[in-house]
């Protein structure tokens, strides 16, 4: 691969993450703690690749009053900034964690961008494109753009020889696998995987050919993460199930963020599909440690790597469990 990973970010928040025992609705609730962290799927992706040492330029748009977060995010983990900023704010996401894990989230609305910024930051992206790079489409889309963005960008990065990773759901996701050219990758989750098909997938035998289906209409690689339950990797030459023991974390926010910033991590070392899914495994066990889109020391990650219990994906299909809904 050429040049660094791109990642593009349209509708980034700030992610104040509360702490507290159990959420009581209607009642007074008092945290234990709180957290804030420049986030959003693309900036959480650009923030883990960092920690690994893989070189990021992150693109998107940032409200001018509240961008410090991010440009000391993107100082400290030497992230390159291509971010436009516009007036106004970025819009806050509000995780309230309880003791167990359980998350409820209350996302506020964000910037409306508009025909011109789109057009500044299309042509800002294609000023970044190396041939054989890698660029990183994720999260959801602010109001101004319409469904079909990725799908657009899909195509123009394809075209000059970019591998595309998109991380999308609902609208954008169903544009984008129905366009001429498909990302080389995608990663929902089941209940995103469910909502495209338009089918209940919670038999792992129906989510294994789900995802099969994707890859035999070109998906280079599809990954369909389960949270607690792992992940689906499947290519067109092999389809595995990866998983690491549950465990109790301070938080599941950016779990899959960090799964997709191992599989990009992959990717550019070129990895073979068992090899990749342990390190994308092993990233999104790994974040689950820690608060806000940061791994833990290498060493660790390699651990988690050569401990995740790797299963054919027909085997796994065939023992008794459903498909784990997650990140």
């Amino acid at each position: 691969m050429t040049g660094p990973v791109i990642t593009l970010t349209l509708n980034p928040a700030i992610d104040q993450t509360v702490s507290l025992d159990r959420l009581a609705p209607g009642a007074v609730n008092r945290a234990s703690a709180v957290h804030y962290n420049a986030g959003g799927k693309g900036v959480n992706v650009a923030s883990c690749l960092a920690d690994w040492g893989v070189p990021t330029l992150a693109i998107g748009v940032l409200g001018a009053d509240n961008s410090a977060p991010f440009e000391a995010l993107f100082s400290t983990k030497g992230i390159g900034d291509r971010f436009l900023r516009r007036p106004g704010r970025t819009r806050t996401n509000i995780k309230l964690v309880e003791a167990d894990g359980t998350t409820t989230d209350v996302n506020l609305p964000g910037l409306v961008v508009d025909a011109a910024t789109c057009a500044e930051l299309r042509s800002g992206l294609g000023g970044q494109l190396a041939p054989d790079g890698l660029a990183v489409l994720a999260g959801s889309l602010p109001a101004g753009l319409a469904d079909g963005i990725y799908a657009d960008l899909v195509g123009e990065l394809a075209g000059a020889g970019v591998r595309v990773v998109l991380d999308a759901s609902n609208a954008p996701l169903a544009a984008a696998l129905a366009a001429p050219v498909l990302p080389y990758c995608i990663k929902p989750n089941r209940h995103e995987l469910e909502a495209f098909t338009g089918r209940d997938l919670s038999a792992r035998s129906d989510l294994l050919a789900a995802a099969g289906t994707l890859v035999e209409r070109g998906v280079a690689l599809a990954v369909v993460s389960l949270g607690a339950g792992g992940a689906l990797f499947l290519s067109a030459e092999d389809a595995i199930h990866a998983a690491l023991p549950p465990t109790r974390t301070p938080s599941t926010v950016g779990a899959g963020d960090a799964m997709v910033a191992g599989i990009v991590a992959g990717l550019v070392a070129d990895m073979p599909l068992e090899a990749l899914a342990r390190l994308a495994t092993a990233f999104a066990a790994g974040k689950l440690r820690r608060i806000g889109p940061h791994l833990p020391p290498a060493d660790e990650v390699r651990k988690l790597a050569a401990a995740a219990r790797i299963t054919r994906a027909d085997v796994w299909a065939a023992e008794t469990g459903t498909g784990n809904a997650g990140q």
